[in-house]
């Protein structure tokens, strides 16, 4: 098939335009939201590094679709979907000698959840005593817009997948040892996981 000059010109705009509709879809990924609770504005693409980006990629796995995998060296985590593809998402880890691992379940999830410190935090820093009675959800709050629960064997692990108030945290190596998401990210996990989700957390 051939095609004339003048159609080719055409056409032109429209192919630039498929070639890029990658770095559309991104800024949309992370559009202003103004219907939550607290609203969010649009966080500009190039803020965030291409790697750590919201995006379905090839990924093979054993797990069944509707797990949580977490890669802690890559700072990754993946929603698996099945049939060779996953959501992946860029996150941060727990400081060395903090971090989770192993199997766990999602046993509840929460918007714009209040924060409690755990005992151990407390002990360790004043800064967390004084939070003792907890801090109501909202901007302010470490959770950020969404948490997802940890359970194993019906208790509560007291590790989160959760949003952040921290975005250039996302990457780092740096949390309590909860495994924290850019809040447009963690409400899209949060609207694909199931409570009773299987998470797996992978460490070096």
């Amino acid at each position: 098939m051939t095609i004339s000059r003048r159609g080719f010109l055409i056409a032109l705009p429209l192919f630039v335009a498929g070639c890029s509709s990658t770095g559309l879809n991104s800024q949309t990924n992370y559009a202003a939201l103004p219907d939550e609770k607290f609203p969010l504005k649009q966080v500009p693409i190039d803020k965030i590094k291409p790697e750590l980006r919201r995006q379905e990629v090839a990924y093979e796995t054993t797990h069944a679709a509707g797990t949580v995998v977490v890669d802690t060296p890559a700072r990754r985590a993946y929603y698996v979907l099945g049939d060779g593809r996953a959501m992946r998402y860029g996150v941060g880890v727990g400081r060395e000698g903090l971090a989770f691992a192993g199997d766990a379940y999602i046993g509840r999830k929460a918007e714009w959840p209040s924060w409690t410190p755990t005992e151990n935090m407390q002990r360790r820093e004043e800064r967390y005593r004084k939070l003792a009675g907890g801090m109501p959800g909202g901007p302010n709050n470490p959770l950020g817009a969404r948490a997802m629960y940890l359970y194993r064997g019906g208790g509560d692990t007291h590790f989160r997948i959760h949003g952040t108030n921290q975005p250039q945290s996302i990457g780092l190596a740096m949390s309590s040892g909860c495994i924290r998401m850019m809040n447009h990210d963690v409400i899209d996990l949060y609207s694909r996981v199931e409570v009773g989700a299987r998470v797996v957390v992978i460490q070096a």
